[in-house]
């Protein structure tokens, strides 16, 4: 009902970068309330009903619905609850009621004839691969998953590259971190970590949310994540389309506004491809680009994705990693953030403190680790 209401509230002509209010019935300061940004580029997330959402100037925005309208009378790439589509906005309005059933009949045929992305795969008593979405979300449920990383692994479409970074197509978060598809298929998606550190140049750290499901309650860099199947986030040019992620991550999970994290001020210092597996059943197969931030800005950390925060200097950090090798306090690291650890921080520390980091920069290497 909330979702219809929400749909109905689009019907009316709004200016084109006007703010727009959330329409999510959970909480009347819902962060989604700011959805409908000046700002290019941006995203918010409403913790109650979280759907993440694009935004690009000439465009309105409901967190709480998941899709956006066009202000020209153009087609132009919607997102729907993290799937790409195409939407043909006409005089400003969207009919909620035919996207919605048009939608759910383009989400079906898509599941019936590719599982949960553009791969299809015989099925297995292992694998969920070509059920229905009715019949994922079910297997999910079975799986005691946390229902905001139940969406965001059924709904997020990860970019698929080869090994030399090109596009090759795009799946669900889903089937990217399943082991059985990664070693059966080699499945390999596009990645990147985020480095903050603030004047003092100090490292943050956050403590992944135990809902995570790969990963849970380890300590990595200030923020991991995956640019989407999205226009905005697939723009290869300056690695554009890898920083618009990194900035919507970190409001995603840090609360870190996008003023506080201009995609201009991000230094993509190189690409590193690894693999791992977190439990039996998931882990990670990514190419994974390294993005630094230079900033002082304010922390509010979203605990679906985060369960602690931490600055440290670089002493602290070896006393981490020294816990972490002798099993000492329960700490653990995440293999992409040990792997940058080990081969690459503690020389881009020293460039931070000298001011020549961007010197340091490769990002024509791709290092297999």
């Amino acid at each position: 009902m909330a979702l219809i209401m929400a749909m109905r509230r689009l019907l009316h002509v709004v200016s084109p970068l006007s703010l727009s209010s959330c329409s999510c019935s959970s909480s009347s300061s819902c962060a989604a309330a700011l959805a409908a940004t000046r700002t290019p580029l941006h995203s918010k997330l409403c913790w109650q009903q979280p759907f993440l959402v694009a935004a690009t100037k000439g465009q309105e925005v409901c967190a709480s619905a998941g899709f956006f309208t066009e202000s020209s009378s153009s087609s132009s790439p919607a997102v729907f609850g993290g799937c790409s589509g195409v939407l043909a906005a006409k005089d400003s309005r969207v009919s909620g009621a035919s996207f919605n059933k048009g939608e759910r009949r383009r989400r079906r045929r898509g599941a019936e004839k590719r599982g949960f992305g553009n791969r299809s795969s015989s099925s297995s008593s292992s694998s969920v691969m070509g059920l229905g979405v009715q019949q994922e979300r079910a297997v999910a449920v079975e799986e005691g998953m946390d229902p905001v990383q139940k969406r965001l692994m059924f709904e997020d479409e990860c970019i698929l590259v080869d090994e030399k970074d090109n596009v090759v197509g795009h799946d669900s978060k889903y089937n990217c971190h399943l082991m059985e598809k990664i070693e059966g298929e080699n499945l390999l998606h596009r990645a990147f970590s985020v480095f903050l550190f603030n004047s003092k140049n100090e490292l943050l750290l956050q403590k992944r949310s135990g809902t995570k499901v790969t990963f849970p309650l380890v300590w990595t860099n200030t923020c991991c994540s995956h640019p989407l199947y999205r226009e905005s986030e697939l723009i290869q040019e300056g690695n554009l389309g890898v920083r618009n992620a990194a900035q919507r991550k970190l409001y995603d999970e840090l609360g870190i506004v996008a003023e506080d994290a201009p995609v201009d001020e991000f230094t993509c210092l190189g690409r590193i491809h690894y693999k791992a597996a977190s439990d039996g059943k998931w882990g990670e197969h990514e190419l994974d680009y390294l993005l630094f931030l230079h900033r002082d800005v304010k922390v509010q950390p979203n605990p679906e994705e985060v369960a602690d925060i931490q600055y440290v200097n670089r002493e602290q950090l070896k006393e981490i990693i020294r816990k972490a090798d002798a099993g000492e306090d329960g700490i653990k690291l995440s293999p992409w953030f040990r792997i940058v650890a080990d081969n690459f921080l503690l020389d881009w520390w020293t460039r931070v403190d000298d001011g020549t980091l961007a010197e340091a920069a490769d990002m024509a290497t791709i290092h297999k680790l």
